[in-house]
C-alpha cells in the first residue's frame, strides 16, 4: 500500500467499500489447524466486469490485495492479509460510514486472533466473529457453538 495517500483519495475508497464492499471473518473448519478451525477475514470490493477498466483504476489505489473474477461475471478485489487489512482500515476508517462498526469489530477480532494460546481465547474469538455475524447481512447466519 501507498505510504502517503490523500485525504480525498481515502474517503473516496471508504464510499466505494461503503457502497460496493463487503467486511466479513470466518471461521472454517479445517482439522489441520489448531482449534480446528481456520479464521479467515476480508475486505472485498465488488464490480461489474463490463467496468473492469475503471475498477482496475479504483484498485490500484488500495495497492494491497488481489483480483478474481467470479463465474457470474462479477471481479473481486480481495485483501486478506492481516497486515494489508490493519494498514487500509488505517488509512479508511475516519471516512467510513456505514460499515463503521464492521471495520472496529475486525480490528478487534484480529488482534484478539494474535493473542489466542487456549480453547478458552479461541472461544472467545469465536464469540467474536459470532458478533461480526450480527452486524451483516447474513441468511445463512448461525452461532457457533465449538465442540474442542
Amino acid at each position: 500500500m501507498q505510504k502517503s495517500i490523500s485525504s480525498t483519495t481515502k474517503s473516496y475508497l471508504a464510499g466505494f467499500l461503503d457502497a460496493d464492499g463487503s467486511i466479513y471473518v470466518q471461521a472454517k473448519p479445517n482439522k489441520t489447524y489448531r482449534f480446528g478451525f481456520q479464521i479467515a477475514s476480508y475486505i472485498v470490493f465488488y464490480q461489474s466486469l463490463k467496468d473492469a477498466e475503471s475498477f482496475s483504476r479504483v484498485c490500484s489505489l488500495i495497492k494491497a490485495g488481489h483480483k478474481r473474477l467470479r463465474k457470474d461475471g462479477i471481479i473481486e478485489h480481495i485483501i486478506s492479509k492481516r497486515e494489508e487489512i490493519f494498514h487500509f482500515i488505517d488509512l479508511v476508517e475516519p471516512y467510513v460510514i456505514m460499515k463503521k462498526s464492521q471495520l472496529i469489530l475486525l480490528k478487534k477480532i484480529l488482534k484478539a486472533k494474535r493473542r489466542v494460546e487456549s480453547e478458552k481465547d479461541f472461544e472467545k474469538l469465536i464469540e467474536l466473529i459470532d458478533k461480526f455475524r450480527d452486524l451483516n447481512y447474513s441468511k445463512k447466519r448461525k452461532k457457533r457453538t465449538l465442540t474442542l
